[in-house]
């Protein structure tokens, strides 16, 4: 078989997502993504068996984590599976094919108090202007009320209740809109943001990008603004490092009350709290474990 349809231009290729039923930031992550399946079809070419091999090829990538590779693989198994259904590639030659193997345990770790606070100094440093107080809004939400990327930038000024302190925000795989109380300080930070930046309707966070001036943010150019702050305080973590934070500064203070910081992470079972609580015990216990071996020197 040639190359998939001769899809080699953006245009053709965005048009396959076009007509999933997903959330935008879903369908702009996978137009991200699918970059790389396609240049490995241009190199290979494509028959039965290209979707097996590309995840050989990912399984060697060293610089990618699990989760990112399934990612890719998702991205790439959405993408034939909806040109099979539009009748432009004969079959699946997805089938059978599985996904990789990740654990359930944190592999990068949150922020911690002392990077959490050099970030707060640094936020309070900054000149007050428009650009500063968009990025203090953004951060409030990520380290006071632990949002997902995808659900700041979903946010509109309607969604926003001042006057009762509530946010109504559209979760993760979610259709509705489900209201959560609001920090005080995150309060504070999206007053000081809107009246600042006459943001009175529409939108919370419009882009900034001269392409898309005006449209809703995504969470790449989220992630963008916020790590290239971090990064400038010598903090090299991933944005959704902010949500473990939020997650294990309240597993913490509700001393494993998993019910009630649910009621605040919102997480859709009690599994991956669980990871969260056994983490912090299994840190806790660590000087115990230390001790064992103290006559011990190697």
């Amino acid at each position: 078989m040639e190359s998939i349809i001769a899809i080699t231009d953006k245009q053709k290729i965005d048009n396959i997502f076009n007509f999933l039923d997903v959330s935008e930031s879903t369908r702009e992550d996978y137009k991200y993504r699918i970059g790389l399946f396609i240049k490995h079809t241009q190199e290979y070419g494509i028959n039965n068996n290209t979707f097996l091999e590309y995840k050989r090829i990912l399984s060697n990538r060293n610089d990618l984590s699990v989760s990112t590779k399934n990612k890719y693989l998702a991205s790439t198994r959405i993408f034939l599976k909806e040109l099979n259904r539009q009748g432009l590639f004969p079959i699946d030659i997805t089938q059978n094919i599985k996904s990789f193997k990740q654990g359930k345990k944190h592999k990068k770790d949150g922020f911690n108090d002392e990077e959490i606070n050099m970030i707060v100094s640094a936020i309070h440093n900054k000149v007050n202007n428009p650009k500063n107080a968009r990025l203090k809004a953004i951060l409030s939400l990520l380290v006071l009320q632990g949002l997902r990327q995808c659900e700041i930038i979903r946010l509109d000024y309607q969604d926003i209740d001042f006057v009762s302190k509530v946010a109504f925000i559209r979760g993760k795989g979610r259709d509705d809109k489900e209201a959560i109380d609001l920090h005080p300080s995150t309060i504070k930070a999206l007053k000081e943001y809107v009246n600042m930046c006459n943001v009175a309707d529409g939108v919370l966070f419009p882009s900034q990008s001269n392409n898309n001036r005006g449209q809703r943010m995504t969470t790449r150019a989220l992630r963008q603004i916020v790590k290239k702050f971090i990064i400038n305080l010598g903090i090299e973590k991933s944005v959704h490092g902010f949500r473990h934070y939020f997650t294990t500064k309240l597993v913490k203070n509700y001393k494993g009350d998993l019910l009630q910081v649910a009621k605040y992470t919102r997480h859709a079972s009690l599994e991956m709290l669980q990871v969260y609580n056994d983490n912090i015990n299994n840190k806790a216990d660590l000087p115990k474990y230390y001790k064992v071996f103290n006559d011990v020197n190697l």
